[in-house]
């Protein structure tokens, strides 16, 4: 493979991005857009294979013949902080693609030994990480592991983490978080002391330099990063505990603060001093206040960090909550995936209804939430600093929002509200400064 020098490339140009790179001033790529978006495409009807559709977010329009190739069914991605790298997930031949985007190009995969739903790459976008909750270990040792990912050699370190589902970096890249299936423990990993090609890490056998498991949560699934405080959401009952819960985690002390209980924990968003949290509870999820034939809702619940209080609960579409994010004008987009999904689009009559929800956070004690006529599973959110509108993957479709209407962008470019692509979307990445 060639992908140390097309990486190696990108990387040439990090400190640029890292400054406020933008294509249109430094350097032209391929494409000769400047406000580029990425969208992962499965294999669609017509038996095209899958790959990376470049995106003109500045019209929505999609350039001829300007796809980077990504294995065949490319979904899950995740970008460095500088954008000058890109990895894409593959499950069909499960790899990783490492994708250059200052060229354009696939610089090369990387096998992973199975499934991964969580990736990062830390500020050194030379390495990148991915949770492997099924990954082989030595025979006694129990299966799972956080890959430790050369994105120049494609040489694998194996660190052991049982049921390793989540992974999130600190910024300098030197402590992971990771979150295990079924676990009341959160593991955090100093990688850059792992020991190769395989470290034992966190599998409870044998001792390892490279792991720390802090117990006392309540199936936490995910964090949120302030400094060195980290915000634990604690799923609950949701993921087969007790009790929903935002807990503080001093990455210093490795110590847990007190929870606050919450409807539900499974996605958050922190502005400012406020952490909106999402999820689905199993029992306090009636849709109260919602004209709606769905029988069961999520929560959203508001929280001031100062205070330490819930201020406010939204009701909002019940399902498996992953993925949320604001507009550049307060627009709160929540997703979901195996959602109540209610109608069809395709025969308008009625209600219309999917995994989405929208709340304007710039009304001050708003909580009631917008839910758009859609169907279909939320897999990938991307919002705009230049642009009132957010792209959003719902059902396969890339949806375009206008942030000021909160309703789908319809026009001659976007005639049914989406960008015109062939095949599923699975994710959407931009990946220039805009």
């Amino acid at each position: 493979m060639k992908r140390a020098a097309v990486v190696l490339f990108a990387l040439s140009l990090a400190f640029t991005l890292s400054c406020g790179y933008k294509s249109s001033s430094y350097y032209k790529p391929p494409s000769k857009l400047s406000t580029r978006v990425l969208a992962s495409q499965d294999i669609n009807s017509s038996f095209t294979l899958g790959g990376l559709k470049i995106i003109n977010a500045g019209n929505d329009t999609v350039p001829a013949v300007r796809e980077i190739s990504a294995g065949n069914t490319p979904g899950l991605m995740v970008l460095s902080p500088t954008r000058a790298t890109l990895l894409a997930f593959d499950p069909s031949s499960r790899t990783v693609q490492v994708i250059n985007t200052v060229t354009e190009s696939n610089s090369g995969s990387i096998p992973l030994p199975d499934m991964t739903t969580s990736m990062v790459i830390p500020a050194t976008t030379g390495i990148g990480y991915a949770a492997v909750p099924s990954a082989p270990m030595p025979p006694t040792y129990p299966v799972g592991a956080v890959e430790m990912m050369s994105l120049t050699t494609g040489a694998l370190t194996t660190i052991g983490v049982p049921g390793a589902r989540t992974v999130i970096s600190n910024p300098n890249g030197t402590q992971l978080l990771v979150f295990s299936n079924d676990s009341d423990a959160v593991s955090i990993l100093s990688p850059l002391v792992a020991v190769g090609p395989i470290d034992v890490g966190c599998d409870n056998v044998a001792a390892s330099a490279a792991c720390t498991i802090v117990p006392g949560f309540d199936r936490p699934v995910y964090g949120i990063l302030s400094g060195s405080t980290v915000y634990i959401l604690n799923c609950g009952a949701e993921c087969g505990g007790t009790q929903a819960s935002i807990q503080t985690l001093d990455l210093g002390t490795m110590t847990p603060g007190t929870p606050l209980p919450v409807d539900a924990a499974t996605s958050a968003f922190l502005s400012g001093s406020t952490l909106y949290v999402a999820g689905t509870s199993p029992t306090n999820n009636s849709c109260i206040g919602q004209t709606t034939a769905a029988t069961t809702c999520g929560r959203l619940n508001i929280v001031d960090l100062g205070s330490m209080t819930v201020t406010g609960t939204v009701v909002i579409p019940d399902g498996y909550h992953d993925h949320i994010d604001l507009s550049n004008n307060g627009q709160l987009f929540i997703g979901s995936h195996t959602c109540t999904n209610v109608g069809n689009i395709n025969n308008p009559n009625g209600e219309i209804r999917g995994c989405l929800a929208i709340l304007d956070t710039t009304k001050p004690g708003n909580t009631t939430a917008i839910i758009p006529p859609d169907n279909g599973d939320v897999t990938g959110m991307q919002s705009f600093t230049g642009y009132n509108k957010e792209y959003v993957v719902e059902g396969g479709n890339l949806r375009v929002y206008d942030t000021v209407t909160n309703k789908l962008q319809i026009n001659s470019r976007t005639p049914a509200g989406s960008v015109p692509l062939l095949g599923e979307i699975v994710d959407v990445k931009a990946i220039d400064f805009f």
